[in-house]
């Protein structure tokens, strides 16, 4: 028995020592940590200029990072609103053909162009077609009580509004009643409405359009320009294209007629469809062409993903050259205090400090540096932020990625650029630092 418990004695006691070691252990590196915080604190204080001027590089390299992606973002989701906005998903255009030669000159001649009374022939129903919009228009001074303004007004069908995404924000749109009854109403643009009624309401009043008075029955809702429609039916007027025709446009020509695809993979053959349309009503002559929407927003999308690449990869650099200048700044600020500090680096050495915690308090001392100045390049990008985000459609949220990327990347170049004093620091011996 007692041979029994002089085996077991000794390992019980180291079991129970264990515990308390490790708590020790564990508050004296958070203590430490905590001094050496504190003291990197009080070291940047008593040399301010030069830690403002590192403070302010790691600053300008995080505020630059941060912000940069978020405006990017907002970029992303303006252009992409916009793109949407033009509704052009689906979408054929069959418009008046530009002669290349005499010879078409002469044989275009003879057909009378895309007018209004093709619309018959051309807009009959067809099950792959969701809808059909012709569309004319003209630029002529419009007189109001406050004065005149020459302005685009645009002839168009009930379902324009619908098909092409020009919501209505205020009174009502051009309805098939309007069209059949040849009424002079008028559905005013949002910009037109700002600049002619100001804050008023202008549904409800008249304008004269070129001596004829029209009733405002409605405003556009407002909306990104992306495209030259938007543009006149942000500036001008839309009324019924019947009225159009009888009222301002006795050669009734058409600028062109929009058609709708309930699926895009009907193309060619709707394509054709109105081609052929087209030609039975000019006489067998070809003088119109086909464009599709859908396919050139998808190629003016590729080119602004390229442009946006080659910006990110621009912007993105700068901001790493900032950063980079800061790791400079900290490395440079981190061998000043290793030389001022010689003295009581050699005194905790000869006190018992290791080789590992010297190190640790210069790196922890590069760290707070480069904290302290990626938290004001974070609160400055946050501010400018939230004052830029009426510019865009979402507003302008700061990027989560773009932020980590920026402290990660801050707090990475102040450990690389901060380890060389580090090592420096923890390889110097007593006897040399307090010569």
């Amino acid at each position: 028995m007692s041979e029994t418990l002089e085996l077991t004695a000794p390992v019980a006691v180291p079991a129970r020592e264990s515990r308390p070691r490790s708590l020790r252990s564990v508050f004296s590196t958070a203590f430490q940590t905590i001094e050496v915080v504190r003291g990197s604190l009080v070291e940047l204080w008593a040399h301010k200029v030069r830690s403002l001027l590192t403070l302010t590089l790691l600053m300008l390299g995080v505020f630059a990072l941060v912000v940069l992606t978020s405006v990017l973002d907002g970029v992303m989701d303006k252009i992409s609103t916009g793109f949407a906005g033009m509704s052009w998903d689906g979408t054929l255009v069959l418009s008046q053909k530009a002669p290349a030669t005499s010879e078409e000159q002469k044989r275009f001649a003879m057909s009378p162009g895309l007018r209004y009374e093709d619309l018959p022939r051309l807009t009959a129903p067809h099950p792959k077609v969701l809808g059909f919009l012709p569309r004319a228009y003209t630029r002529t001074p419009v007189r109001i009580s406050g004065g005149a303004e020459r302005v685009f007004v645009t002839g168009v069908s009930s379902d324009y509004a619908l098909l092409m995404n020009r919501p209505i924000g205020s009174g009502r749109g051009i309805t098939e009643n309007d069209q059949k009854r040849r009424s002079t109403v008028a559905v005013v643009g949002a910009t037109l409405a700002s600049k002619l009624f100001g804050g008023a309401d202008p549904v409800g009043r008249d304008v004269l359009i070129e001596g004829i008075p029209f009733r405002i029955v409605g405003v556009q809702a407002a909306g990104q320009i992306f495209s030259d429609e938007n543009y006149m039916d942000a500036n001008g007027f839309l009324v019924p294209l019947e009225t159009y025709m009888d009222r301002l446009d006795p050669s009734h020509k058409l600028a062109h007629l929009a058609v709708k695809l309930r699926n895009r993979a009907d193309l060619d053959e709707v394509t054709a469809l109105l081609i052929g349309r087209a030609k039975q009503a000019h006489h067998g002559i070809e003088d119109i062409e086909v464009l599709d929407l859908e396919g050139e927003a998808a190629r003016e999308w590729q080119n602004f993903l390229e442009q946006m690449r080659g910006w990110r990869v621009v912007l993105m650099s700068l901001a790493a050259i900032v950063l980079l200048v800061g790791g400079v700044g900290v490395l440079s600020v981190m061998l000043i205090s290793f030389a001022d500090r010689r003295y009581e680096i050699g005194l905790r050495k000869a006190m018992g400090a290791s080789d590992g915690q010297i190190l640790l308090q210069f790196l922890l001392e590069a760290l707070v540096l480069a904290a302290l100045g990626a938290l004001a390049g974070t609160f400055g990008a946050a501010f400018l932020c939230r004052a830029l985000g009426h510019l865009f459609p979402y507003g302008l949220v700061v990027n989560p990625l773009g932020l980590l990327t920026a402290w990660l990347s801050a707090l990475g170049l102040a450990l690389v650029f901060g380890l060389y004093p580090a090592i420096r620091a923890s390889r110097l011996s007593p006897m040399e630092a307090m010569r």
